[in-house]
């Protein structure tokens, strides 16, 4: 098997964007792995590109959103069987900035659209879809987003 051929653990940056309220941003995806499912903006992290440089230019990509204020949260260790894709997901904050304060669809092939969030009814959310029982209310996450919820039960990004 050649280098190319072999799997690959990828990095992916999701950021909690937040306004004054407290509350951040999430999108429904579409048009790859993961469709269906609601997550922060962000991406993968380029080649000599630090976590925060990607923060900035995912969510201008996606959003519209200047941010600013960035800061390292946690990390997750996401191991996606179904698509047979490993990513290790860094999570940061970081603030709106400038005069745009609300999120737009930039990228419609992939986001259906973004709404604000707490990050209490963000865990409620993700508790009830991993409940059976309570599957006709619940919206389905992104797999760093509910591993974070199990694998920091402490976490906040707030």
């Amino acid at each position: 098997m050649s280098a190319q051929s072999e799997p690959q653990v990828r990095v992916g940056v999701g950021v909690f964007v937040t306004n004054q309220s407290g509350q951040f941003i999430i999108g429904k995806r579409k048009g790859s792995h993961g469709a269906g499912t609601y997550a922060l903006p962000g991406g993968h992290l380029e080649y000599g590109e630090s976590f925060e440089a990607c923060a900035i230019r995912e969510v201008l990509e996606e959003t519209g959103l200047e941010i600013a204020d960035i800061t390292f949260l946690t990390a997750t260790n996401d191991i996606m069987a179904a698509e047979k894709k490993h990513y290790v997901t860094i999570f940061v904050r970081a603030r709106v900035t400038g005069e745009q304060t609300e999120p737009q669809v930039l990228e419609p092939e992939k986001c259906e659209g973004w709404e604000w969030m707490t990050w209490d009814l963000l865990k409620d959310w993700i508790n009830r879809s991993e409940n059976p029982a309570c599957s006709a209310e619940s919206r389905a996450f992104f797999l760093p987003l509910r591993n974070l919820v199990a694998q920091r039960p402490n976490f906040t990004p707030i």
